[in-house]
Formats: structure tokens, C-alpha cells, sequence
């Protein structure tokens, strides 16, 4: 039997408005409304909106809130204040990534997860699971929309739909407020596409008024919608990871370079195995890489070494619109991942030189 695909909040608005609609992650999703590469560097120079309301959200209440999100979670939640988010992931018990999040804490005892679209339900099986403690769990996913507003010029686009100062509003902490007439929306200073801004969570109720506020805001900034391939080339500039394809069930947090969010001061599922493999070393690493030479790489093209050996594989890959050349991220060896070594990218039977690079790939001002 056909998986349904399901429909977010404003599937009609994003049809009217000429988006080329794919299934992804189990939702109808738009994809492009131009073409990739203006909608790419509209965000990086201006400020652009995705309709990103597939994500998952899941509020984690109560005296054992914080427990269960330490147990199953990599970060430390117990640092973050009230008003902060948090990257983190859900590790396995096998040394994988059950999923990547990010975790809002409202107060000590409310906090809010904010978990891939295409792992809502597993990911909802997972915390479960390990709720022994008796945390309240709601899955909220169904009756939230999500817009992510982003670019340089999100904040003067948009800061006349709120009483609340955007500018005040730090890197990764949010506020709840009044925006666009409504009440209790979530402005967070987050977002995957390196070039700032905010997402802002609404009830579905309220979703196509904000969208159209946010669109009559910004016309003086040539504000446009953003479809999924623009949010996929915007992240890879920045070398932020895409589940199931950067990590999955079977990368560790320490070889996708996400050491900074493995927090030993705690215990945490499989945190014994991941410490273990930190003292040991890794063998593998993901790393960023810009081709020397014309090609686009794509995801599972090997990574080989001069003498055209397999040394890895390329997870993420595209033509960076920034920057007009090859671009992408995979695995290689430990001893080919330090920032200017050269490799080399199978492409249709050719071996193209590329060199590792320093995240971001693309600096952005």
C-alpha cells in the first residue's frame, strides 16, 4: 500500500504561488518556486521565507523534563537558560545518530524538541522508550506551522509585525511574543542557512495570516518564497549536516565532526561506547571540500587518494551558487581530513582534484 502523503498547512498557497510541489520526507513539500540558484542567493543576499512546517515538535513537561532530555540527548540541556535553544542529536545504542534536534527550554520544567520531518516517528518511539521517568510527552507536530524568514535584511523586513526588538534576540535563544497580530508565537533566532534571521513557530490556525503579513512586510525588500533545493545548497555552503545523508543510524557524533555537541560530563545513551571512541581516535571524518576542477560531485561518488585509491565517499555534493564551483561533504580517512589536503572526486570515471576546507565553505559577511 502507498504511504499517504501528507499536506502542511498552506499547501494550496505554496501551489497558487507557483511552487514545483515534490514528495519529501512523507509531505508534499515545495521544492523551488524560480530556480535554485536565485532563490539561494536571494537568502544569501537579502532575506527569503521557507515553509519548513513538516519539522517535528514535541514538548517535554515536567519535574523530570530535564532528565529524560540529558538521557537521551548528546549536549548538555542542563547549560542552557530559559529563552536559549540548544543544538544536539539522539544517539543510538550502536554508535549512530538516531536523529539531529534542537532543544528549547522555556522554563525548568518546559522544554520543546524540534526534530527532522522524516524521523517524527521514530524519533517520537525513541524518546518514549526511554521515558522511564515519567517526563509528560505531547506530540504537538500536526497543529504547528514553521516559517523560516532568512538573509541579512530578515530583521528590517519583518521587525514592523512585532513589538518585540529582533535585533535583541541572540543566536540560538528565542522569545515568545506578538507577532503579526497573533499571540504567542515562537521568534527564534535559528535557522540552516548561515545568513541569519529567524524561524517562527505558529498554530496552523494562524499560519496563512502571518505567511501573507510577513510577504506584505517585506515587498520593499523583494522578499520571496524559498523552496527545499535552495535550503539544501544554502546548508551544504555552511557544512551543516542533513540526516540521511551526512549522518545516519550508523555515523558516530564524533566522526560527522559534532564532538562539540558529545558532552562526557554527563551519561548519556551509549555515551560509555562514544567516549571509548574518542580516546581511541576515529577513523574516518566528515569533511568540506571545493573542487579544484569543473564537476559537481553527488552524493556516494568515492573520495580517492593521487595514486586513485578509495579513501571515502561523498555524502552531500553540489554547484555552489555563492561561489560557482563544485562543492560537497563526505567521509575520508582520518589522515586526508586536515583543512588543505588534497583529494579527489570520482565523477563519471574521472578522478577530479578537490582540496578539504575549513567549515563554512563559504563566509559568509
Amino acid at each position: 500500500m502507498e504511504e499517504q502523503i501528507k499536506k502542511i498547512q498552506l499547501n494550496d498557497l505554496h501551489v497558487a504561488l507557483g511552487g514545483k510541489m515534490v514528495p519529501f520526507a512523507g509531505y508534499n513539500m515545495p521544492v523551488r518556486y524560480s530556480s535554485d540558484n536565485e532563490e539561494h542567493l536571494c537568502v544569501r543576499n537579502g532575506v527569503g521565507v521557507f515553509d519548513v512546517s513538516h519539522m517535528g515538535e514535541f514538548m517535554v513537561e515536567g519535574p523530570e523534563a530535564l532528565n529524560l532530555i540529558q538521557k537521551v540527548t548528546s549536549n548538555d540541556a542542563s547549560k542552557i537558560v530559559n529563552g536559549q535553544a540548544q543544538y544536539s542529536c539522539f544517539p543510538n545504542e550502536t554508535g549512530g545518530i538516531v536523529d539531529d534536534l534542537i532543544v528549547y527550554k522555556f522554563e525548568d520544567e518546559k522544554y520543546m524538541l524540534v526534530v527532522n520531518a522524516s524521523n517524527i516517528d521514530k524519533d517520537w518511539a525513541w524518546v518514549n522508550k526511554h521515558n522511564s521517568m515519567g517526563a509528560k510527552l505531547t506530540n504537538i507536530s500536526e497543529g504547528i506551522s514553521l516559517f523560516a524568514i532568512q538573509g541579512p535584511k530578515a530583521i528590517e523586513a519583518v521587525q514592523a509585525l512585532t513589538p518585540v526588538n529582533l535585533s535583541e534576540i541572540k543566536f540560538y535563544h528565542f522569545t515568545v511574543g506578538e507577532f503579526a497580530g497573533v499571540e504567542d508565537v515562537i521568534i527564534s533566532g535559528t535557522g540552516y542557512t548561515g545568513s541569519g534571521g529567524f524561524e517562527i513557530y505558529v498554530k496552523n490556525e494562524d499560519a496563512e495570516k502571518v505567511w501573507k503579513a510577513v510577504f506584505e512586510a517585506g515587498k520593499d525588500f523583494d522578499i520571496k518564497p524559498i523552496g527545499l533545493g535552495a535550503r539544501d545548497t544554502l546548508r551544504m555552503e555552511m557544512g551543516y549536516c542533513l540526516y540521511g545523508n551526512d549522518i545516519t543510524d550508523t555515523t558516530s557524533p564524533l566522526e560527522a565532526g559534532l564532538g562539540w555537541i558529545t558532552k562526557f560530563t554527563k551519561d548519556f545513551t551509549n555515551s560509555e561506547a562514544l567516549k571509548a571512541q574518542k580516546e581511541a581516535g576515529v577513523s574516518k571524518k566528515l569533511v568540506g571540500f571545493i573542487l579544484q576542477e569543473r564537476g559537481i560531485p553527488r552524493g556516494h561518488y568515492p573520495i580517492v587518494d593521487a595514486a586513485g585509491d578509495v579513501i571515502g565517499e561523498v555524502t552531500s555534493g553540489t554547484q555552489s551558487p555563492s561561489m560557482g564551483v563544485g562543492i560537497g561533504l563526505g567521509y575520508v580517512k582520518t589522515e586526508f581530513s586536515k583543512a588543505g589536503t588534497e583529494i579527489f572526486i570520482q565523477v563519471r570515471n574521472k578522478n577530479l582534484k578537490a582540496q578539504v576546507e575549513k567549515l563554512p565553505l563559504v563566509k559568509v559577511k
